[in-house]
């Protein structure tokens, strides 16, 4: 290419013809440098989005597991407000001066 006499040398011809023909068309090349940028450099990229799927799915199952707790503290006030005595004996083993109280012992084996 000629601008006046003198001759204009592209510096990245030498790059272009190496890249395949469907590429060198620079339409495509910019369509190609812009989805490098999104997936990779862009802070939306695809190791964020990643992360972030991971992070909902982790945070969704936190919560199944505290709306379970919920439910289970919810029905052991329940029980506690309807029978403070059965609750006191079954949880702070209390019992009344004349009575001895004997807790199981699951799971173990007693004899040595």
């Amino acid at each position: 290419m000629a601008v006046g006499n003198r001759t204009v040398i592209n510096p990245f011809k030498p790059v272009l013809n190496r890249l395949p023909k469907g590429i060198q068309n620079r339409y495509y090349l910019i369509l190609f440098v812009f989805l490098l940028w999104l997936l990779i450099f862009d802070k939306a990229d695809i190791w964020t989005q990643i992360k972030l799927q991971r992070s909902i799915k982790q945070l969704n199952s936190d919560r199944v597991y505290y709306e379970n707790k919920f439910r289970e503290v919810t029905q052991e006030k329940a029980d506690m407000e309807n029978n403070k005595e059965k609750f006191a004996r079954e949880h702070y083993f209390m019992k009344t001066p004349d009575e001895d109280v004997f807790v199981p012992v699951q799971g173990e084996n007693l004899k040595k």
